[in-house]
């Protein structure tokens, strides 16, 4: 094959140009042809273009050697392109228009592959449902569920949606806004987006003033994608995503809701590690859980699977997961809890604590609900307001798999308040956080009264590690996880309204509380 031929364009669209390059095997012929979009290029925006073209030419290199053509395009107000970056807003028309215009090119042989990880695999997301010419897709780290990556049982995510929105909205127009995570505590919180961006910003208001799952809004704004869509794709997708992604639980509940004609075409593979699956600073690197060390090149792999040119990186139809402290993966057609229970009581007595908002908590790392992946923990009992509960060690090697749960028995001072719950294993290493979860007293008991006892149910994200002899499970409860997750005031009605704070002091009844875990 003869060398590769590049080069760039500005496409205009909708009143702005969106800077794409072209980076084609050879000058001559027909290719399938890989779309990637992308915000994250800003490093490019003060770049001469032909530096650019070649910085391009070299990171897509793996696809075009394959025998792909490639399209690269920056995101509307990122990089070289024009207009404003607001996210999710423009990505359906800017997509579904570069599609378009690849049909148009000499280059086009009928065949389209949507690749992107995050929110680059969000744009495509966006283009659905996928039209006939596209053959196939690799969808990394992320999920079509718009309510997940905003929220957990009502609580908006700081630590993924807030600060990344604010990054993302008008990055190039607007690069300094009046923020820091401490801004997600001004009351109300509808004044936010006049404080921050010194402008009304609808779409994020929006977000923030839904914290119900169940609102028209979550059924009318589609965001990041149609489920329903996707489900009846019917067209080969490999997803992946990692036990300590930022959306492992949302990929866990797409993974199921897909068409049975769907799935058996789909792949999930599952690593060890969090949004960026590279080992490279993580608190442990496991054995044999790289990707690229065990599957190699699974993207060009897939696509070239797909097309008949080899086989399969994993196996279609079928979830493969990394098995942390196992040091291997396992292929299952989905990662069930078993029906296999041990069940913890969380201590004796009962425990009361002070939980000022005006002070939350905070905790290491964002596991696989928030950035920050898997972390160390501290102590037992790190402070006044987090109370720690160490289970009876594991008399032998025990595996873990599935959906732990705890029920939690409480009472509060409060109409209203919150309590988070983090899980750890305690390895010769410390405490190696699990999962999370968060939980209000209004999701369960609507007329809740202070002093009355209830209990909170949490469900952690599946998960999959072998616990080994002599190790324990420590539970650590608190009321708040900042700057994770936005506080709750101890106030009762939706957080975004309001106006002020009190001290809480809530209680957990440890005997009456039970830790579930589920054992293969």
């Amino acid at each position: 094959m003869s060398a590769t031929h590049s080069y760039y364009l500005y496409i205009p669209h909708d009143g702005v140009e969106l800077f794409t390059v072209v980076v084609l095997p050879q000058k001559e012929g027909k290719f399938p042809t890989v779309i990637m979009r992308n915000p994250y290029v800003d490093f490019f925006q003060d770049m001469a273009e032909d530096a650019i073209l070649s910085a391009t030419t070299d990171y897509v290199a793996p696809f075009t050697q394959a025998g792909y053509a490639l399209v690269f395009q920056h995101c509307r107000g990122r990089g070289k392109s024009g207009g404003d970056c607001i996210p999710f807003l423009y990505e359906r028309t800017d997509g579904l228009h570069l599609q378009d215009w690849i049909r148009s090119q000499p280059f086009y042989n009928g065949e389209l592959f949507p690749v992107g990880g995050s929110y680059t695999s969000a744009v495509h997301y966006e283009t659905m449902p996928f039209a006939p010419d596209v053959k196939g897709a690799v969808l990394e780290i992320m999920d079509v569920g718009h309510y997940n990556r905003s929220y957990r049982n009502g609580f908006f995510k700081i630590g993924l949606a807030g600060g990344w929105y604010v990054d993302m909205y008008k990055h190039k127009t607007m690069p300094k806004k009046n923020y820091a995570p401490e801004s997600f505590n001004l009351l109300p919180l509808t004044d936010f987006c006049k404080t921050v961006f010194g402008e009304p910003a609808k779409d994020f208001e929006d977000i923030l003033m839904n914290p119900d799952p169940t609102a028209p809004y979550w059924s009318q704004h589609k965001g990041i994608g149609d489920m329903q869509a996707l489900a009846e794709a019917n067209i080969p997708i490999l997803f992946v995503t990692g036990f300590y992604d930022i959306f492992t639980g949302g990929i866990f509940d797409m993974w199921p809701a897909l068409a049975p004609e769907t799935r058996e075409k789909c792949a999930l593979l599952v690593h060890p590690y969090d949004h960026g699956n590279d080992a490279a600073g993580q608190p442990i690197q496991f054995e044999h859980g790289s990707t690229a060390e065990v599957f190699g090149n699974y993207q060009v792999k897939w696509l070239d699977y797909v097309r008949g040119k080899g086989e399969a990186p994993v196996l279609p139809g079928k979830v493969t997961y990394h098995k942390l402290f196992a040091g291997e993966w396992v292929t299952e057609p989905i990662l069930e809890t078993p029906d296999t229970n041990m069940t913890y009581p969380l201590g004796d007595g009962e425990k009361t604590y002070v939980y000022n908002p005006f002070a939350p908590a905070s905790f290491q790392g964002g596991l696989s609900t928030n950035f920050g992946g898997a972390a160390w923990q501290g102590d037992a009992d790190p402070r006044y307001d987090i109370i720690s509960y160490t289970l009876p060690a594991f008399t032998q090697d025990t595996y873990i798999k599935g959906k732990m749960s705890l029920n939690l028995r409480v009472r509060s001072d409060c109409e209203d308040t919150c309590f988070y719950v983090r899980v750890s294993l305690l390895k010769e290493g410390g405490a190696y956080s699990l999962r999370d979860d968060i939980q209000q007293i209004s999701n369960i008991c609507s007329d809740y009264r202070p002093g009355e006892e209830v209990t909170l149910p949490f469900s952690f994200d599946e998960h999959a590690l072998v616990a080994k002899a002599g190790e324990a499970l420590r539970v650590d409860i608190s009321s708040s996880a900042f700057p994770l997750y936005v506080r709750h005031t101890n106030q009762k009605g939706p957080y975004y309204a309001q106006t002020t704070a009190k001290v809480a002091h809530n209680t957990v009844i440890a005997s009456e509380s039970t830790l579930v875990v589920p054992i293969a």
